[in-house]
């Protein structure tokens, strides 16, 4: 059977890998976001390479709760149960300095495009997922298990909630789990802040001695929301070429 997949923030990098990884091995995807024109041509690429309408599309502001309950009404308006989500609209807004006024406005608005936009699209998907077999992951970031001010201060944060889901949900057969990539630049995080400088620093670090690419965060991704995963529930898998290492 056809599974109903939804990613959230796929429209460009690793979003729109995860969508294209996930249509490819057959599942119905929609991938929503704000920008109705990036969405679009996402879609049609992805299923113009499939030869097959798999990749549909939903415009909404995940941080504003009227618009994620109009959403689920629209994914869910023809009774299909949700077997994926893939939470990995977030972002990284400029820190603010000195001011304190600035500083708590940029710890908010971290927080409000990471953490509470996973959040809510969970909870409006929630009571329509398949049980047992539904598959939660949340993208998230190196950035949260070293620190990292602000961003990484929420991509944290969602660690946390989603440890806490995923014993809430385990007896119901939902599986929860984070991917916490680390220096990926082909993504629109890196898009206007990335130099060849910072990129030579950042790819020294790397032991495996190279950057990822969204394919291979979208390749983990894909594992954790299988069939085959369904005893994976609760864990944050690194993906970040040995630049942090994974503890017990």
């Amino acid at each position: 059977m056809t599974r109903l997949a939804v990613v959230t923030g796929g429209g460009t990098g690793i979003g729109k890998a995860v969508a294209r990884r996930l249509a490819t091995d057959g599942d119905e995807v929609v991938i929503v976001g704000r920008r109705a024109t990036v969405l679009e041509a996402t879609a049609a690429e992805i299923n113009s390479g499939l030869g097959a309408d798999r990749v549909t599309i939903a415009v909404a502001d995940l941080t504003v709760p009227e618009q994620v309950r109009a959403l689920a009404v629209r994914i869910t308006a023809a009774g299909k149960g949700i077997d994926v989500l893939v939470n990995n609209a977030g972002g990284n807004p400029a820190a603010g300095q000195g001011d304190l006024a600035a500083v708590a406005d940029a710890y908010l608005e971290s927080y409000r495009l990471n953490v509470v936009t996973a959040v809510l699209v969970t909870e409006a998907l929630l009571p329509h997922f398949t049980r047992p077999g539904g598959r939660i992951v949340s993208i998230s970031s190196i950035a949260a298990l070293r620190g990292a001010g602000a961003y990484g201060a929420a991509k944290a944060a969602l660690h946390g909630w989603s440890l806490g889901l995923a014993q809430q949900l385990a007896p119901e057969g939902i599986t929860v789990n984070v991917v916490a990539p680390g220096f990926v630049p082909d993504t629109e995080f890196w898009a206007d802040r990335l130099t060849p400088e910072l990129e030579a620093d950042r790819v020294a670090q790397i032991p495996a001695g190279r950057a990822g690419t969204p394919d291979e965060i979208a390749a983990g991704t894909a594992h954790l929301v299988s069939a085959e995963a369904g005893w994976t529930t609760g864990q944050i898998l690194q993906i970040n070429g040995g630049t942090l290492l994974g503890r017990g």
